[in-house]
């Protein structure tokens, strides 16, 4: 049995459940903290945005089947999770979310955990401004260098979709840029 599938088990057994869950959060923390992260931009809400992921995994894991990795199941919680929460942020705001965006990126300057160069900083206003599923893509396969198939996974979307949104991300990105650095 692999590890995972391992872990699965323990994390559906009411007696390993705890111990199981554990070992889950601090195997997959970190990266499901920087995939939030790069969605919601702020670390306090990624912290919030994270602890949500966590909880929400806990109470549904038994319904976890195993027809998609475990990574892949989770990944798309915090997607789902994160999404959730922007769409929140903005409607209390009552911004659209490209604005939303656009705004939270602005204060990445001052943000002291944001420790990018002026180019950085630059990118990431160029992702703000794209429609949410180029950003998605986008930052999946730039940053987490996912595979198409396993983004395809999580975003429940076809590879030919995902190959179309990050090429006009890059595009628009590559656009943003050029006339941000003139």
């Amino acid at each position: 049995m692999t590890e995972e599938l391992t872990l699965i088990t323990e994390l559906q057994n009411s007696k390993t459940k705890e111990i199981a869950f554990r070992k889950l959060i601090t195997t997959y923390k970190e990266r499901l903290y920087w995939h939030i992260r790069k969605i919601v931009v702020s670390h306090d809400d990624a912290d919030d945005v994270l602890q949500n992921t966590f909880i929400k995994i806990y109470k549904n894991i038994d319904r976890f089947n195993s027809d998609s990795k475990l990574y892949s199941w989770m990944y798309r919680i915090a997607t789902n999770e994160s999404i959730t929460f922007i769409n929140k942020r903005a409607k209390e705001r009552n911004v659209d979310i490209t604005e939303y965006h656009q705004s939270v990126a602005s204060t990445l300057q001052s943000d002291v955990l944001f420790d990018g160069d002026e180019i950085q900083l630059i990118l990431q206003q160029a992702i703000a401004t794209l429609p949410e599923k180029q950003r998605l893509v986008f930052n999946m396969k730039y940053f987490d260098e996912m595979k198409y198939d396993e983004i395809s996974q999580i975003l429940e979307t076809s590879v030919g979709a995902l190959k179309s949104s990050y090429f006009h991300a890059v595009k628009k990105i590559e656009n943003y840029i050029k006339t941000s650095t003139n």
